[in-house]
C-alpha cells in the first residue's frame, strides 16, 4: 500500500492561503465585503485570496479534522475562515455516520454563536449545506430560534438554511420564517428573504409565491420584494408593488 500522506493541520491551511496574498485584492475585498466603521463587516481583515482558490486548499487539506477547523474558525483572517466552513462542509458531506454527522453540525452551531459565521459569503456558502441538510429529516425548530435572534448573522443562518428544503420541493419553513422578519429592513435580510422567496416561485410553485405576496407584500420591504418579484411578469410585479 502507498504510505499516507501527512495529516492536515490548521496550520498548514492558513499558510497555504497566506502563500496566495494578493495586497490589492485584500484591499478590494475590505471595501467589498463592507469593513468600515458601523459597517456590517467592521473589523474583518482580507489577505486577498480568490474564492475559487480557497475551494481548491480546501479540496488539497479535505480531511482536516474538527479541532483544525475550529481552528481556522477562530482566526481574524476572513479567508481563513471561509476555507475553515469549506472543510467543515466536507467534513459534513463525508461523515460515515450519524453522531459523527451531528459532530460536524455542532461544530457549525458554536461557530454561528461564537460570531465566528459573520458576513454574507460565510453564510451563504455554509447554511444551506451543512444546517439546513442536517434538518431536512428533522425538527426545524432550530431554525426559529436562530430567526428570532437579533443577530444578523444568525437570522441569515435561519433564512438561508431553508433553501435546502426550497430545493426539496418544500417551502413550508421559509413560509412560517419569513413574516417573522418582515419587518426587518436591514438590507441583508431583506435580500435574504426575498431569494428565498424567488426560489421558492421557481423551485416549488409559482402559485404558492404569488399566495405569499398577496398576504405580505404590504408588510414587505422594496428589497425584499424586489428580489421576490424578479422572475414575475411587468404587470404582477407592479401590482404587488402597488400594494406597499
Amino acid at each position: 500500500m502507498p504510505a499516507a500522506g501527512p495529516v492536515p493541520t490548521a496550520a498548514a491551511v492558513k499558510a497555504a492561503i497566506d502563500d496566495l496574498a494578493d495586497p490589492d485584492r485584500a484591499e478590494s475585498s475590505a471595501w467589498f465585503f463592507k469593513t468600515g466603521p458601523g459597517q456590517y463587516g467592521e473589523g474583518d481583515r482580507f489577505v486577498g485570496v480568490s474564492v475559487p482558490a480557497q475551494r481548491k486548499v480546501a479540496r488539497a487539506f479535505r480531511g482536516l479534522d474538527r479541532a483544525g477547523v475550529r481552528d481556522l474558525l477562530s482566526s481574524d483572517i476572513h479567508e481563513h475562515r471561509l476555507t475553515g466552513l469549506l472543510l467543515l462542509r466536507s467534513g459534513f458531506e463525508r461523515a460515515d455516520s450519524d453522531s459523527d454527522r451531528r459532530e460536524w453540525v455542532q461544530c457549525y452551531l458554536d461557530a454561528v454563536y461564537e460570531g465566528r459565521v459573520d458576513n454574507w459569503d460565510l453564510v451563504d456558502s455554509s447554511a444551506p449545506y451543512i444546517l439546513g441538510e442536517s434538518l431536512v429529516e428533522e425538527d426545524h425548530s432550530l431554525l426559529f430560534e436562530l430567526v428570532a435572534d437579533v443577530d444578523l448573522w444568525r437570522r441569515r443562518v435561519a433564512i438561508l438554511a431553508t433553501h435546502a428544503f426550497i430545493k426539496r420541493g418544500d417551502a413550508t419553513t421559509l413560509l412560517e420564517l419569513a413574516p417573522l422578519v418582515l419587518d426587518d429592513r436591514r438590507d441583508l435580510i431583506q435580500k435574504a428573504v426575498g431569494w428565498m422567496l424567488r426560489e421558492t416561485g421557481k423551485r416549488v410553485d409559482r402559485g404558492v409565491l404569488l399566495d405569499f405576496l398577496e398576504q405580505h407584500a404590504a408588510q414587505m420591504g422594496r428589497t425584499a420584494l424586489s428580489y421576490a418579484t424578479e422572475h414575475l411578469t411587468a404587470e404582477q410585479r407592479s401590482h404587488f408593488r402597488g400594494l406597499r
